[in-house]
């Protein structure tokens, strides 16, 4: 039997803000800890009600926060900006590829 005081737990997934781009040109932004499964869920039409019908997606990019709060506030900061706005700050965010 597995002495549980001696059991390493899997480091924990940290929490990113992420932004797709929806076919329609609108801009869906949320957070998670797990960025692969977020996304195939949106995929799928299971991700937001707002993403839902606007497929294909596009992962624009994402950003990887110290834990779930700064993740939440990265977000509201991001979603409080106008279309002008967010589209100028991911212009200054994203890494050319």
């Amino acid at each position: 039997m597995p002495d549980p005081s001696t059991s390493v737990e899997a480091p924990a997934k940290p929490w990113c803000l992420y932004v797709l781009r929806c076919r329609d040109g609108s801009l869906y932004c949320g957070i998670t800890n797990d960025l692969y499964r977020r996304l195939e869920m949106h995929r799928e039409g299971k991700g937001a009600k707002y993403t839902r019908g606007r497929g294909p997606l596009w992962l624009l990019g994402s950003w990887c926060h110290a834990d779930m709060s700064a993740a939440l506030k990265a977000e509201r900061v991001f979603k409080a900006l106008g279309r002008v706005q967010k589209e100028k700050w991911l212009e200054a965010n994203l890494q050319p590829s």
